[in-house]
């Protein structure tokens, strides 16, 4: 496939890194444990793996407090070891993406160390200093995403510094070009590695209201974060030749790639950071992660965000679970179409128009784990509240089903919950009717029919509960028929004979032709003539 394109065409495969295996019994996994299990992943089919943040950090908030840009924290490894794994990985055709904190560092960076030591430090204005309000107080009415005011007093020198999550993370200064200059070094220093693209963190908060407004308070609401309009601390117009900038760095080097985390939930603003080509190559859309279980929802945010996407240069991701978010085997679960609905969800990440982004443990179905108050790790569960946390849709990979999961500690830094022994890699892997193989057989067969990782989108008629869609590029065409309901349906697509293609139901026959019963929770992908 001469015009493969491994970041538009490919898929992504999100690794958490302290849950993902741990080869030396300390409790956390590493980067040599990574490289270890690299074979499940070429079994498997990704194109790329996305890592949660190992740069060098305190661990306040698990690595995206990042206290030197340039090197792996101790607890994964080391520089060698990253290189190593890096050089394997691309043996295998498989890209390495690194998540890339730009919004803040830790407080503990040198540059920061070295801002807060004297008001006039050379790097006093890489982060955002202000005196008190007039009669005391933080400079404006700011709050912080994990709690608190955004705005914590340094006694030393007499000023307010800002953070949008924890103190222990102050906001970097993008106004400020000797800043901007030293992360885009940051970008070269790891694309100089061999690094393919960035996940780039909170991407929409680069630049706030220069003169750092008040945000309006909604009426009626209980004051707070979520009691404000966040006009002026995120998605200000001025972010806009801020990533400009960013993707003027990666584009000095062939085919390398930047995803945002955009966090908004309106994809009209999510769409606008694709610029002119000029901005990001991709961007999270968050809305379609937070939809219900129904098929109507999922077709209306998909379309939307097909119709706001810049024609030349848009190209959707697609997201069902993360780090940061309850994983979607137990968002969507039901008492008795609980699995079916995973191998649903499977189905609908892998056709649809767009980048997959797959999140570690969703092929063997992993579930939520519910976290003791005494193991809980997370900030925002311990600041804010325990139902908050993110600690969940953490815990350590089933590999296997030894009493360490063959993660590598019996006693690893989260608990590996109930389905220890249930759901694992090694009771799945030789079994065609697993999870595990029908995410495997969507890979492949995404991989190889090019309507799948090409192809247009166009929304097909449908009874109530099924969304419908065919994707088409030239010869190749695709129907794919989603049932969503807990009811059986009738599906009549266009006709035609039924050439290849898949069923979420092991075991089940294609039909001959379009006209297909869909059990509950149920879909088919039907390679068809193109027409």
């Amino acid at each position: 496939m001469k015009d493969w394109l491994w970041w538009r065409d490919g898929v992504v495969y999100q690794i958490y890194p302290r849950s993902w295996s741990d080869s030396n019994g300390d409790g956390v996994g590493d980067l040599e444990g990574v490289r270890r299990r690299l074979d499940h992943l070429s079994w498997l089919g990704v194109d790329a793996i996305w890592f949660s943040p190992i740069t060098r950090s305190p661990m306040a908030d698990f690595g995206y407090d990042v206290s030197d840009y340039c090197d792996i924290d101790p607890l994964f490894g080391t520089l060698d070891d990253f290189d190593r794994l890096l050089a394997e990985a691309h043996e295998r055709g498989i890209r390495i993406v690194l998540d890339w904190v730009p919004n803040h560092s830790s407080d503990r960076h040198p540059w920061f160390e070295d801002s807060r030591s004297r008001r006039d430090s050379p790097r006093r204005n890489w982060y955002v200093w202000r005196d008190a309000a007039p009669g005391g107080g933080p400079p404006n009415n700011w709050y912080a995403v994990f709690g608190g005011r955004s705005w914590t007093w340094d006694e030393g020198t007499g000023q307010y510094y800002l953070h949008t999550f924890l103190p222990e993370q102050p906001e970097l200064n993008w106004r400020e070009p000797a800043l901007v200059e030293a992360m885009h070094d940051t970008l070269r220093f790891w694309l100089d590695r061999g690094v393919d693209g960035f996940r780039m963190d909170v991407i929409h908060a680069l630049a706030k209201d220069p003169g750092l407004r008040d945000n309006p308070e909604i009426e009626g609401a209980r004051p707070g974060r979520f009691g404000q309009q966040h006009v002026h601390d995120e998605n200000h117009p001025d972010v806009h030749p801020i990533v400009r900038g960013i993707r003027g760095v990666l584009d000095a080097y062939d085919e390398r790639m930047a995803v945002g985390e955009v966090y908004l939930m309106d994809p009209t603003e999510v769409a606008k950071y694709y610029g002119e080509g000029d901005e990001l190559h991709l961007a999270f859309n968050f809305s379609v992660m937070k939809t219900p279980w129904d098929a109507d929802g999922f077709r209306e945010q998909i379309e939307r965000f097909e119709g706001l996407l810049p024609e030349k240069y848009g190209w959707p991701t697609l997201v069902l679970s993360s780090h940061d978010e309850p994983r979607h085997a137990s968002r969507y679960d039901h008492p008795e179409h609980g699995d079916a609905r995973a191998r649903l969800a499977a189905m609908l990440l892998l056709t649809l128009r767009g980048t997959p982004f797959l999140y570690y443990g969703e092929e063997i179905g992993m579930r939520n784990v519910e976290i003791p108050a005494d193991r809980l790790q997370d900030p925002v569960g311990i600041n804010i509240h325990p139902k908050a946390s993110r600690d969940p849709e953490r815990t350590p990979m089933l590999w296997d089903g030894s009493p360490d999961a063959g993660f590598g500690s019996s006693d690893p830094w989260l608990p590996f919950g109930p389905e220890l022994g249930r759901r694992s890699v090694a009771a799945q892997r030789d079994d065609p009717a697993s999870l595990l193989c029908l995410y495997r057989d969507l890979l492949a067969l995404r991989r190889e029919t090019p309507a799948l990782h090409r192809g247009s989108y166009r929304g097909l008629d449908a009874p109530p509960g099924i969304f419908a869609f065919e994707r088409r590029h030239g010869d190749s065409r695709v129907e794919v028929a989603l049932n969503f309901s807990d009811a059986p349906q009738r599906w009549q697509g266009s006709g035609g004979p039924v050439q290849g293609g898949l069923c979420t139901r092991s075991g089940a026959a294609l039909p001959g032709d379009t006209g297909v019963d869909l059990g509950p929770a149920e879909g088919v992908a039907l390679i068809l003539p193109g027409g």
